[in-house]
């Protein structure tokens, strides 16, 4: 049987169930767009930029049962969507990332795009494959498709050659695709110990990371059996739900939320499930142990890296859950102390939701007025998709994420531009579904202009643009120790005419008075296909929990000599120019 390689690449991704594939065609992947555009299964979307492409793709992994993949010209377009790559790495998240190669049947060098890309790409894949025959390429397709959902997930990376694409060549036939039976086990040695202090512990505490997306009923199950309160690290947001009266909040140290910070102050033994303990997770590891840890995740090698572990479990979050409940006897004093930590935890929510909308945000929006009205108008099975920023850990802090995939964020990778994208890809897999972004006006700026390929694709994702001028993070990070913003401050942006040139919708929320009708109005512009971006004009004059706890934490991490210097340096400025 002879197939091109453009053939052989349409019936793998057909096999694994491939629904779309994100990038841009060029010279050296026409062929298998050509033959995409025939799929009955899989729909090719050009996107602006290859970045933009990478994170539809992520979004895509992290809400639906489908991979997201990539289809990429070599060099330039595997540089372009390294950001989007590299985030899914950091995340654990699966990407298949296709690219051309320049030809390798005539023997001439320095050809257009020609590099070694494995190379550039191999700190950001689990792992990379160049095929060098026709036979070689659905074998390759398939090993990369379990290479990228097995253990801890993760981007990977497949080179073929344009000329490979273009003619046909010899393979001995089309194989179907068969998942391997993942047969895991579980350690009951360490199940064992682990149960042994969670009965015994008196005050035990639950974190759970994204590595635990898939064991929410499990995390349930266990919180209400021990009466323990569970918070989350940024990523996980979604793993447990934020209307059962034991979810704290996101982080469990000094830079969490209250209810998150007293619910764990005196925790005796910490159950953490896939979560790495990063900077993020931990307040710029801020944290300070009380607690025995029992420490779960798919990755063993994230064990011990940060917190010592009493006990360690490595293996897929829903089956360690399950046997931990199913091996944990009854705990007396678990449905007493449930009520007293569930009372706890409503108070201080209720507290620190009265600060926000008591905070006098002038003629600007409050942000916690505009999440309760964004909350009540999201469906439970909606999405919201955030992007880095100071409107992340607002979102963190003031929406309250019921399912899983509800609320994703980048994390670890940090990058910026992830929002516009990411909500595209997210609608994409769900075109049924309500989708937001809730995105700052720095981040806007990068990636706006992929609202083309939603207006084309006629996908009603509302976008609300944090619209203060600044970026505001690290612009609020600048006014202690220096007194001024450096590069912090963005030029006057029409966000308007933003809207116009990309086909969607604009909507103005430029105060408290006008958030529900704003709300309301792009909503229902975007039931009728029409993207929607919103001009928030939000006041950031009051600082997160987040914020304020990691700038104390570094500033308590320096010298006292450091300290010294940074508060004369501040009081200084301050001196010279009062007004700031």
């Amino acid at each position: 049987m002879k197939k091109t390689g453009a053939q052989l690449v349409r019936h793998a991704l057909e096999q694994l169930g491939i629904r779309h594939t994100f990038g841009i065609p060029g010279v050296h992947n026409t062929e298998i767009y050509d033959q995409l555009s025939q799929s009955t299964v899989v729909q090719p979307v050009r996107v602006t930029h290859e970045c933009g492409g990478a994170f539809m793709a992520d979004a895509i992994s992290r809400t639906t049962d489908s991979v997201g993949t990539l289809l990429i010209v070599p060099a330039a377009g595997a540089a372009m969507a390294s950001p989007g790559i590299g985030e899914a790495f950091m995340a654990g998240i699966p990407m298949i990332v296709i690219s051309g190669g320049v030809r390798d049947d005539h023997g001439f060098r320095y050809q257009l795009h020609e590099m070694d890309q494995l190379a550039l790409v191999q700190p950001i894949t689990k792992a990379r494959w160049r095929v060098t025959s026709h036979q070689e390429i659905v074998p390759a397709l398939y090993e990369a498709w379990r290479v990228a959902t097995r253990g801890e997930p993760g981007p990977v990376f497949v080179e073929i050659p344009v000329n490979l694409q273009m003619f046909p060549g010899e393979v001995d036939g089309l194989p179907l695709f068969e998942p391997d039976a993942v047969v895991a086990s579980v350690d009951e040695v360490a199940v064992s110990k682990a149960v042994a202090q969670l009965a015994q512990a008196q005050r035990p505490g639950i974190f759970l990371g994204w590595g635990a997306a898939g064991a929410t009923e499990g995390a349930v199950a266990l919180a209400d059996a021990l009466g323990a309160p569970v918070a989350t690290t940024l990523q996980g947001l979604s793993v447990f739900p934020a209307d059962h009266r034991l979810h704290a909040g996101m982080g469990i140290g000094p830079a969490a939320v209250p209810a998150a910070e007293h619910a764990f102050a005196d925790c005796d033994v910490l159950l953490a499930v896939g979560t790495r303990f990063g900077e993020i997770a931990t307040g710029s590891f801020g944290l300070k142990p009380t607690w025995s840890l029992i420490h779960v995740d798919i990755n063993p090698q994230v064990f011990h890296a940060n917190y010592p572990a009493s006990v360690t479990i490595e293996g897929d979050a829903a089956q360690v859950l399950r046997a931990l409940r199913q091996s944990l006897p009854d705990v007396p004093a678990a449905q007493a102390r449930g009520l007293a930590v569930a009372q706890r935890i409503a108070r201080d929510k209720a507290d620190y939701l009265a600060q926000w909308l008591s905070h006098d945000s002038g003629s600007r929006v409050n942000p916690a007025r505009f999440f309760q009205a964004l909350r009540a108008r999201l469906p439970d099975n909606g999405h919201l998709v955030t992007d880095d920023g100071n409107h992340t850990f607002l979102v963190a802090e003031l929406f309250g994420a019921m399912r899983r995939g509800q609320v994703i964020s980048p994390t670890d990778f940090n990058c910026m531009g992830y929002g516009v994208p990411a909500a595209i890809g997210a609608k994409l897999g769900h075109p049924d579904r309500s989708v937001v972004a809730v995105v700052g006006d720095g981040a806007f700026l990068m990636t706006g202009l992929e609202i083309l390929t939603a207006s084309q694709l006629r996908l009603g994702v509302v976008f609300y643009v944090f619209n203060d001028g600044e970026l505001s993070q690290i612009s609020q990070a600048q006014s202690l120790p220096y007194n001024h913003k450096v590069c912090t401050v963005l030029p006057e942006v029409r966000i308007k005419g933003i809207a116009d040139a990309t086909g969607a919708g604009y909507c103005l929320m430029d105060n408290d008075a006008n958030i529900v009708s704003a709300i309301e109005r792009a909503h229902a512009l975007a039931a009728q296909g029409i993207p929607v971006v919103v001009d928030v004009r939000i006041d950031y004059s009051k600082a997160t929990r987040f914020t304020k706890g990691i700038l104390r934490t570094n500033f308590d991490r320096m010298s006292l000599g450091h300290q010294a210097r940074m508060v004369a340096r501040a009081a200084w400025r301050r001196l010279k120019t009062p007004q700031g």
